[in-house]
């Protein structure tokens, strides 16, 4: 029992409020008409309280209440760390809360705050006004209707409209959090950042004001002149004019009406290119139609007329009356060039043609497609209508010509052989057509074969059905690959490209419904501003993060 009783005295001592002790005045005295039960104190008056320090040239100070007014060149000191300055301040002793105001100014070795009217609870160690207020932080400047600063965390919340000024950007928001000692900014609603460079919007985000490092998580985008990046993760560096996005990435080129898309992108704006991988697609518009180009990495380099498209591993692309396959593309805008390298095969209308060297041509005038060049081992299949034979034509080369985005007008030459079904209007066949000849021209409709012309040294007949046996009916090297063909914009994606894409629909599924956990910041960024400041409860735990 007595040992209970002694604890539960210096429970209630330690709970007393300490009382207001007047260091210095030059002068006091009472003066109960006109401020009744106050010492009036006036002339370098000093006074302490519990590790406060409040100097003015004059105060009332009511003992009774523990309380203190203070006019004129009124300053507030906490340790060495946090200093407030106004023309007239109270105290309150017992609450352990100052107010201040007329010119209020609140200092710290990293930011210097300016405003009407400035209140402290020391409880809390917390400072908040309500009044416009002007924040000055190095290379910063913050300007808000409201704010309140977290003296140990050394941290500023904005819940009202708040303006961050600096040489290189503007950032507003309605919420935010900034660390005055680290520059650290985190945005946590409908927020922009305005340069010259570029404008960001986030609705959740990080920025260290400092190194120029930011991450946004939130219906994010980056838009800079001629592009916008957008994913639901994104990291920017302002240094290097470097960006990257995870997940649901879009970038869409306004200027060359290009948009692509992919679950990772690297942009480098000083080097006009970007990186796309995990279900990488790029969608350019030609002659009013979409062409998809789908790889496992897509690299787009160079200015505007300049740009160059690169698709490595496994590459297949979709145009409504075109399709095809091959290794790689690389497609050059200034010489409107693309070149389909390794083991190409290319699906026009119903015809699949293969060779070991293919180019597409386009006009830079026309903005439309001009030429097909087909290299070396040439082979044109399709099959035929209502049999189970296949129209062939095969040579060395091929010289293809498009008419309004079509295959039109076709040479195959040198060495060319033919094996092509006659049929007449009525759809009857008429025999089967085998030839060879020096050169074949063939006039295309609608993607199907209209007229063939043979040149030179031409040798062969038209067959009855009957007459030309079954192993006479194919060429040489014929491989027919009609399973292969893409027949749709979904078709250019493996069934791994579409499990990994079920992956990231889930994740971000999973994200939403964890809307309230706190944004992890990318790993490229300082995030110390979570730390708590070592005390004796905690000393263990500080140090092992050190080591």
């Amino acid at each position: 029992m007595l040992f209970l009783s002694i604890q539960n005295f210096y429970a209630q001592t330690s709970k007393t409020p300490k009382k207001i002790i007047v260091e210095n005045s030059d002068w006091s005295d009472y003066d109960q008409i006109n401020v009744p039960d106050a010492l009036l104190l006036s002339g370098n008056v000093k006074v302490n309280h519990d590790g406060v320090v409040l100097t003015c040239n004059k105060a009332y100070f009511f003992q009774k209440e523990n309380y203190l007014k203070a006019f004129g060149n009124v300053q507030l000191v906490q340790g060495d760390t946090l200093f407030l300055n106004s023309k007239y301040a109270e105290y309150n002793g017992n609450l352990k809360k100052a107010f201040a105001t007329g010119d209020a100014v609140m200092s710290s070795p990293d930011a210097t705050l300016q405003t009407d009217t400035i209140n402290f609870d020391r409880n809390v160690q917390q400072v908040f006004y309500n009044t416009k207020g002007t924040i000055i932080n190095k290379d910063n400047t913050l300007v808000s209707k409201s704010g309140r600063y977290f003296v140990t965390e050394k941290k500023f919340q904005f819940l009202t409209a708040v303006t961050i000024t600096n040489l290189k950007y503007v950032i507003k928001s309605n919420h935010l959090d900034y660390y005055s000692n680290s520059g650290h900014s985190y945005l946590l609603g409908p927020s922009t950042i305005t340069s010259k460079a570029n404008y960001i919007y986030t609705e959740k985000g990080f920025y260290d004001t400092k190194k120029n490092l930011a991450h946004f998580v939130r219906n994010s985008y980056i838009k800079y002149d001629d592009r916008r990046i957008e994913g639901d993760s994104l990291y920017y560096n302002r240094n290097t004019e470097f960006a990257s996005a995870t997940r649901n990435v879009k970038i869409t080129d306004s200027i060359n009406r290009g948009i692509v898309k992919g679950h990772y992108a690297e942009v480098f704006k000083l080097k006009d290119s970007m990186f796309v991988t995990k279900r990488a697609v790029a969608i350019n518009l030609v002659e009013n139609d979409s062409v998809y180009i789908h790889g496992k990495k897509l690299m787009i380099t160079g200015k505007e007329g300049e740009r160059i498209i690169r698709a490595f591993n496994n590459v297949r692309f979709f145009k409504v009356d075109m399709s095809g396959k091959c290794d790689s593309i690389h497609s050059d805008s200034k010489t409107a060039l693309t070149k389909l390298i390794g083991n190409p095969i290319l699906w026009n209308g119903e015809n699949q043609i293969t060779g070991d060297v293919m180019h597409l041509i386009g006009d830079n005038n026309t903005k439309k497609l001009d030429s097909l060049k087909v290299l070396n081992n040439t082979f044109m299949v399709s099959r035929d209508t209502l049999g189970t034979g296949f129209n062939q034509v095969k040579g060395l080369n091929l010289y293809g010509k498009f008419k309004e985005g079509k295959l039109h007008d076709v040479d195959v030459i040198k060495n060319t052989e033919v094996i092509y079904y006659m049929r007449n209007d009525a759809n009857e066949l008429i025999g089967i057509n085998k030839n060879v000849s020096s050169k074949i021209n063939l006039l295309l409709e609608n993607n199907a074969v209209e007229t063939i012309t043979f040149f030179n040294k031409v040798d062969g007949d038209i067959y009855p059905e009957a007459d030309l046996p079954e192993n006479a009916r194919k060429l040489k090297n014929l491989k027919w690959r009609g399973d292969e063909r893409i027949k749709s914009k979904d078709d250019i994606f493996t069934a791994e490209d579409n499990e990994l894409n079920d992956k990231m629909l889930q994740q971000q599924k999973d994200d939403n419904v964890k809307e309230n956990v706190p944004m992890k910041v990318r790993k490229e960024t300082l995030n110390y501003d979570k730390k708590k400041p070592a005390t004796k409860a905690n000393t263990n735990t500080v140090s092992k993060t050190k080591k």
